[in-house]
């Protein structure tokens, strides 16, 4: 699946790694589908056009609008892969991962790799090239961690970074989790589009609405919205622990997320014999190696119909 250009009047691609935001500096990338499709504004002046007898020109122009109306997307998901400067080689077979997959029909998902402050020098230089080189990478205004406030810095900047064009879902997943983005997508296209709490559930403390595993979950837009304005997180210290067991924590405090789905098992851990893929896979988790990277993509196909080329 080839990857075009963001196009000049969707995205702003910020100066290098070396300017800092107060929230983030992020770089983007396109979108797994390609270009966003949007209203060029004309609908009002074509429908005249064509109305006052425009002739076939305005008839053309007309259907070229109707066809990129039928093909704007169904819902828009943001997916945040959330890993460490050092980890290059991990971040380029995740892009491979994700850049190799067919687009999700009618969807707008758009992929970021998630970390810290780069403090070391050298990373900062690296991490730079990355950036100019793939526009996926966005720094948070924190110090590297797992479990020590990085998600909520995460979910608190996401809604004002990307203001002027929300996403319908945000997504956080690790590095060493597999998604098969078709098939979220189409289970998000049956969900609602607010309150929404999605992944591989999982009760804990006799809570009678499960918390969803830290390999990936999902949330929507309003949710994310939420956490960005919730000052009772941070009032309770409510960062400090388990990333996934305290989002779980934080909306079943406060009542959000009540639209809760479980994916299980579609969602799952590879097992230590990597004998348990499933063909209806929507995310396998602690691939933790290229060995499981490989037979991850040797199971799902992803090299199929590749023919060897051998030097004559």
């Amino acid at each position: 699946m080839a990857m075009k250009a963001p196009a000049s009047s969707s995205y702003v691609l910020l100066a290098p790694l070396a300017l800092l935001l107060v929230a983030a500096v992020v770089f983007l990338l396109p979108s797994l589908n390609g270009a966003h499709v949007g209203s060029d504004g004309l609908g009002v002046d074509l429908c005249a056009r064509r109305s006052a007898g425009a002739g076939a020109e305005g008839y053309t122009v007309l259907a070229k609008e109707e066809e990129e109306e039928k093909e704007k997307p169904e819902l828009s998901l943001l997916v945040g892969v959330l890993t460490t400067p050092k980890r290059y080689e991990r971040r380029d077979i995740v892009r491979l991962a994700y850049t190799l997959q067919p687009a999700a029909a009618r969807a707008r998902v758009d992929v970021r790799f998630v970390f810290c402050r780069v403090e070391d020098p050298v990373d900062r230089q690296l991490v730079a090239l990355e950036a100019m080189r793939h526009g996926d990478v966005v720094e948070l205004a924190c110090e590297e961690n797992m479990n020590h406030g990085k998600t909520h810095a995460y979910l608190s900047s996401v809604p004002r970074l990307f203001a002027a064009d929300p996403y319908d879902y945000v997504m956080k997943t690790d590095d060493d989790t597999y998604l098969r983005v078709a098939a979220l997508v189409d289970e998000l296209r049956r969900k609602p589009r607010d309150d929404v709490y999605l992944g591989y559930g999982y009760a804990m403390g006799g809570q009678p609405m499960p918390f969803m595993h830290g390999m990936g979950y999902v949330v929507s837009w309003d949710v994310a919205s939420w956490v960005s304005t919730a000052e009772e997180i941070l009032a309770r210290n409510d960062t400090e622990g388990p990333e996934d067991l305290m989002v779980g924590k934080w909306l079943n405090l406060a009542g959000r997320g009540r639209n809760r789905y479980d994916l299980k098992p579609r969602m799952y851990d590879l097992s230590w014999d990597m004998d348990n893929f499933r063909p209806d896979t929507i995310a396998v988790h602690t691939l933790k190696d290229n060995r499981r990277w490989a037979a991850a993509f040797s199971y799902f196909n992803v090299t199929a119909g590749i023919k060897p080329h051998h030097l004559p």
